[in-house]
């Protein structure tokens, strides 16, 4: 069987040897790891049509305002190279269904100051995972349960991870135990 052959915007899947499409034959699969660099995901030229400046600055403003709002262990993903479909993803716990409604409410006046508007808002029908897809960066805010479900961070384990904290945010250590 000759090789897959690339159109348009969808990505090469690999091929692996499965028992099930016969004997000797190949099926596709997809989230396949890359042998040589233990990658899990394929990467992409970007192709945003926004300057990288701008919308890295309306990441780190929403991550910090994610924060500032009190939700708990937001993470800030740079995917620029591994989606084709975004730039940076936000991922947070709340603690209630009104501080995540509330915190994708200001983070979409956030962005519409960046130039950036809602593109679409989901919530799920218990309130415990709300997206906010502002094209080139989309934030999950999760219920803490919900989020270790997903485990979005796991899927995106080729991001690099992004430090969105400010200066005085950094010191962790409240306890004073170092």
């Amino acid at each position: 069987m000759p090789a897959p052959k690339r159109t348009g915007k969808s990505p090469v899947v690999p091929e692996t040897k499965s028992k099930r499409s016969g004997a000797g034959g190949t099926a596709k699969r997809a989230g396949a790891v890359d042998g040589e660099t233990g990658e899990t995901h394929q990467r992409f030229a970007s192709v945003s049509q926004s300057d990288p400046k701008t919308v890295r600055a309306f990441a780190l403003d929403a991550a910090r305002l994610v924060a500032d709002n009190k939700c708990q262990d937001v993470v800030l993903m740079d995917v620029t190279s591994l989606s084709q479909v975004s730039d940076f993803i936000i991922v947070a716990s709340g603690t209630s269904d009104r501080q995540m409604r509330s915190t994708a409410d200001d983070v979409a006046e956030v962005g519409a100051k960046h130039g950036y508007t809602t593109f679409r808002t989901d919530v799920d029908d218990r309130s415990t995972w709300i997206v906010a897809d502002f094209v080139d960066v989309v934030m999950h805010i999760f219920e803490p349960n919900t989020r270790a479900h997903y485990d979005l961070e796991m899927l995106w384990q080729d991001a690099p991870r992004v430090e969105w904290e400010r200066a005085d945010q950094k010191n962790r250590n409240r306890a004073g135990l170092e």
